[in-house]
């Protein structure tokens, strides 16, 4: 009784006020728990939209539930979002949608606190694996697409990103096809790799086109995205052509043969080097054979003598069928000719007697080839790139050289460029048929003719860098540089640029070009102008397509990728492509112009090059067909379009945009020439 009134009293004492016989409250110290997550730790196949909650075994403290206490992580990366409480109940709404089959981690942390201030005693963390909503994709092919030379007894498969269903991968949905015809077959499916296999052998040196469509579909029901579709091209047939020997050196029935002469035999392609010996390739006089060696190089077999022949002798040289071609086949019949030597020895020099152009000849074609004509037959062995040559200056010239008759030819890789002094020579190396050789090096010169192709007048359309009958559209941001005009249409017509009138309505302006931007229905004097412009336009074209006599035409079939392009007048009767960069080598004053009756495409990435001084404003591809420059290229040059023209994302363009129809830029760069 005296301890219950000394613990009153100190009650009293401290403030404390109770009411007698009710005993205090005792206070709350538990910590507080999670007793349950939303999704469970360790879910898997979790929707990549929902919350993700974490319920407590009391009422918290809500402004100790935020985000710096209730986080998601996929791995180290924190998720972004939004914190929430309600009930006993704390929830992390993502601001995003989750990714597809990934592990992400919750936490709640021990700053979470009850309304009496308790702390979780220690982080609650748990994981979940988002659900499989990805599209599979083909990782590979075999054959590859593009794939060349493929065999005709291939199998055709394709391998998945991930586990598919089989039951999805069928003829129905993995087929392949010759045009529009189907080639029958066998699907089967194992691990990641589903394979067609033809019922039969396919054709020789055909294109085929596989499929694999949005049927197919993964373990998780998830289907391709998109038809997977490639193209492979067979092999060539097999050779069972017989070989023939196209020439013989010395020809049947050649007189005059040096007896110190070689003898050979050119085939129609390359032979089996063992089956060419000295017993499938003989000389006999009469019924005697000649004792000789026999070699092989190119085409190429030789006979060649142990001893000289004898003068005035008619010998007969014989090839036979026991020689074969690289893939077996033999001669078709024994190959025999006869030639009769000479009546005595022939120990004269040869001589040049006539070289074309002549020695100091000046205006000379560029596309010429050299000749020399020789006072002798010479022997072909030793009429070569190393003994006929042509430079300019001390720079080589390349080309090939032939000889037939008494004449040598050397043929430029490439024409020769204006205004220019060459100077051929064919040095002591060359030989007539009974090895006499040159007593001296035959050198001469000559001086190409200067350019003479004038350039496109372009009138007043050459106050503007891009001029359109239909419209100028831009994805921005684009970058000109000179003005830019439309007629006879309207304002209307040129998107992208966010115009700005001036006050006068004379012209626009443009955040993206660096000059003004025009239009038909501006005021005065621009429509004139521009009605002026376009007519110039539309004559530069008709100049262009009009230019008569090209130095070139159907220059690689259409397929320009890397050549060097010398000056002149180009014409295709159909579609141009540049594929690898091209060059343009000339002077400041050199002219190119391109008559293209077809479309004119251009790669991704690949560029047009001026070098040697050589001027955008100079060159003008007249095109008829659409004009596509493909992303990242770089374009030098007037275009004079017939129908619309499209600069795909980043290509520079050096030079001036003129089209019948309309103009489309992606965040494309075009400055006009200097002037």
């Amino acid at each position: 009784m005296k301890n219950k009134r000394k613990y009153l009293l100190l009650m009293a004492a401290l403030g404390v006020f109770f009411i007698i016989g009710c005993p205090l409250p005792m206070p709350d110290t538990t910590n507080p728990t999670v007793i349950s997550t939303v999704p469970l730790s360790s879910a898997t196949g979790v929707s990549v939209s929902g919350s993700i909650t974490a319920t407590f075994s009391e009422a918290m403290d809500p402004a100790t539930i935020t985000t710096a206490t209730f986080t998601l992580k996929q791995g180290a990366v924190a998720v972004a979002g939004t914190v929430s409480y309600g009930g006993n109940t704390a929830t992390f709404n993502p601001s995003t949608s989750l990714s597809s089959l990934v592990v992400y981690t919750a936490t709640v942390t021990t700053g979470a606190k009850d309304l009496a201030g308790n702390a979780l005693a220690a982080n609650k963390v748990w994981s979940f694996t988002t659900a499989d909503i990805a599209a599979p994709t083909v990782s590979s092919t075999v054959p590859a697409n593009g794939a060349t030379a493929v065999a005709v007894n291939a199998i055709v498969t394709a391998t998945f990103s991930e586990a598919m269903a089989p039951a999805t991968i069928g003829t129905a949905t993995f087929t392949l096809k010759q045009g529009v015809t189907a080639v029958t077959g066998t699907v089967s499916y194992v691990g990641v790799i589903a394979t067609f296999e033809p019922s039969v052998a396919l054709s020789f040196s055909t294109v085929y086109t596989a499929t694999i469509t949005t049927g197919v579909e993964d373990v998780a029901g998830n289907a391709l995205a998109a038809n997977k579709v490639w193209t492979f091209t067979t092999g060539v047939a097999p050779d069972t052509t017989a070989p023939t020997v196209t020439s013989t050196v010395p020809a049947n029935l050649a007189t005059g043969v040096a007896i110190n002469a070689n003898v050979t035999a050119t085939f129609s392609e390359a032979m089996a080097p063992l089956t060419i010996t000295g017993t499938s390739f003989t000389l006999m006089q009469g019924a005697t054979a000649v004792p000789g060696s026999v070699a092989y190089a190119g085409t190429t077999a030789t006979f060649n003598p142990t001893i000289n022949l004898a003068y005035s002798t008619v010998y007969t040289a014989t090839v036979t069928t026991v020689v074969e071609d690289l893939a077996g086949n033999a001669l078709a019949v024994n190959k025999v000719w006869s030639f009769t030597t000479g009546v005595a020895p022939d120990i004269t020099p040869p001589t040049v007697t006539l070289t074309v152009p002549i020695n100091t000849a000046t205006g000379v074609g560029i596309a010429s080839s050299v000749t020399a004509t020789f006072s002798e037959a010479m022997d072909p062995l030793t009429i070569t790139t190393a003994t006929f040559t042509l430079k300019q200056g001390v720079a080589t010239v390349t080309g090939t050289v032939t000889y037939a008759g008494t004449t040598a030819t050397f043929n430029p890789g490439s024409s020769l460029a204006n205004s220019l002094v060459y100077t051929a020579t064919i040095t002591t190396g060359a030989k007539d048929i009974a090895g006499n050789a040159l007593v001296a090096n035959k050198v001469w010169t000559f001086t190409t003719a200067a350019a003479t192709l004038p350039p496109v007048n372009l009138g007043t359309a050459g106050n503007y860098v891009i001029l359109s009958k239909a419209g100028i559209s831009t994805v921005p941001f684009s970058a000109i540089t000179g003005d830019i005009g439309v007629s006879p249409i309207l304002t209307t017509a040129i998107t992208g640029f966010s115009l700005v009138a001036d006050g006068s309505n004379v012209f626009s302006t443009s955040p993206q070009v660096i000059g003004s931007v025009y239009a038909a229905d501006m005021a005065a004097p621009t429509p004139a102008n521009l009605g002026t412009a376009v007519l110039d336009m539309g004559t530069a074209y008709t100049d262009a397509a009009g230019r008569p006599t090209p130095d070139f035409s159907e220059l690689s079939t259409g397929n320009i990728g890397g050549l060097t392009l010398v000056p002149g007048l180009y014409k295709w009767t159909s579609a141009v492509a540049i594929t690898t960069d091209v060059t343009l080598a000339g002077g400041a004053t050199d002219v190119w112009i391109f008559q293209i009756s077809g479309a004119l495409t251009e790669a991704a990435a690949v560029s047009v090059n001026l070098i040697g001084g050589a001027q955008a404003k100079n060159v003008f591809w007249q095109v008829a067909g659409a004009v596509t420059l493909g992303a990242n290229s770089h374009f030098e040059g007037v275009i004079l379009g017939g129908a619309g023209i499209t600069l795909g994302n980043q290509v520079t363009l050096i030079g001036r945009l003129y089209s019948e129809t309309a103009v489309a830029l992606d965040m494309a760069t075009v400055a006009e020439p200097a002037p």
